[in-house]
């Protein structure tokens, strides 16, 4: 096990540089930059932008250099350790983000994204400010999935072709094909027309600047379970015929014959041997839920007006806000790998059957 976690935790360096120089390329792929979108804009309105200004700004995005240095000097930012570099024969360490420099070694400094060329802003704060709320619904939306998914799984399984099993089966269906931005404006258009209230967002609005306390996580509490629902519908339909599925496929194999013939109690029958082996698929997706959650409810994110790292990605490529973008589409590439690795855990633990070292 320890291992398989070290072997994991290496093969994630090359794996996230890889994955960074293709997500920073695809980026600059359209033609034009950040400043030509927004001189477009601006001229869209009538105003110009002086030459000088366009080129002042370009240099100071670091527009003017090419990929391969752009890239190096983003890829140096992301690193625990800056580069060392040279300056009338010495070396020494050099902080990127505030030029401090150290002859000592090592030098460490936090990571730098880089700056937000439309915010005007680091892109650890940007990302840091929507980062927590994105992990809160991330995680809420997975439980309840799974929460409601599993049970109903099982039994439309256990009780086939019974009513309850119809019954699910049609909801399942109806959650798999509405799409989660309606079911966000049905509950936006519900809450307002009949409770008077405000489904967008996550806070109210005496909490949407304040500091957090105990109040406004409960206002918190409050809010999150409309965009949980939302997001979560889908995904939930989608687990149950899975889950039904795959226990309907162990439920007539010889090992469960067996068991029932020793006297086993259906409860401990399903729970300990059949259900352990249907979960494997849905445990072996968890690498995969958490970056979907992410990226997939960007459209609801911004129907509901949420504060999450959604809406801030799709800006970005929009604008062509390559720092912005490419830190993002690495902190999903992260998500996905470190969720591999924690689905291979999972299987270890939940299917004995299972062994990832060489001599099995």
């Amino acid at each position: 096990m320890i291992n398989l976690i070290m072997r994991r935790l290496l093969w994630m360096i090359p794996t996230l540089i890889a994955i960074s120089f293709v997500s920073f390329a695809l980026i600059q792929l359209p033609p034009g930059d950040y400043l030509t979108s927004y001189i477009t804009a601006l001229e869209e309105t009538g105003e110009s932008v002086a030459e000088d200004q366009v080129e002042a700004l370009r240099l100071r995005y670091n527009l003017d250099e090419p990929f391969p240095i752009q890239y190096g000097k983003w890829l140096n930012n992301l690193l625990p350790f800056g580069f060392v570099r040279q300056n009338d024969g010495n070396y020494f360490w050099i902080n990127n983000k505030t030029g401090d420099r150290n002859f000592n070694w090592p030098r460490p400094k936090w990571p730098d994204l880089g700056m937000s060329f439309e915010w005007n802003r680091q892109v650890n704060d940007l990302i840091g400010e929507r980062l927590f709320l994105t992990v809160v619904i991330s995680i809420a939306t997975l439980f309840f999935t799974w929460i409601i998914a599993i049970p109903i799984g099982i039994y439309s399984a256990v009780r086939q072709y019974s009513t309850g099993d119809y019954v699910f089966s049609i909801l399942g269906f109806i959650g798999l094909a509405t799409p989660n931005f309606l079911l966000a404006l049905i509950f936006m258009y519900i809450g307002f027309s009949v409770f008077g209230v405000s489904a967008g967002g996550l806070f109210s609005p005496e909490y949407v600047e304040a500091e957090w306390s105990l109040a406004k996580f409960v206002d918190l509490l409050a809010h999150v379970w409309i965009p949980v629902v939302v997001i979560g519908t889908s995904g939930t339909a989608g687990l149950i015929r899975v889950m039904r599925g795959n226990l309907l496929d162990e439920l007539p194999k010889q090992y469960v014959i067996t068991a029932q013939a020793k006297g086993l109690s259906t409860r401990q029958l399903l729970l300990k041997y059949p259900v352990r082996v249907a979960l494997n698929p849905l445990v072996s997706t968890v690498g995969w839920v958490l970056p979907d959650i992410v990226s997939g409810s960007v459209i609801v994110a911004v129907v509901l007006g949420l504060p999450t790292t959604g809406p801030l990605l799709l800006r970005a490529l929009q604008n062509q806000d390559m720092y912005l973008a490419g830190s993002m589409v690495m902190f999903l590439s992260f998500l996905t790998v470190l969720g591999t690795l924690l689905s291979d855990i999972l299987l270890l633990w939940l299917d004995p059957r299972i062994r990832y070292d060489s001599k099995s």
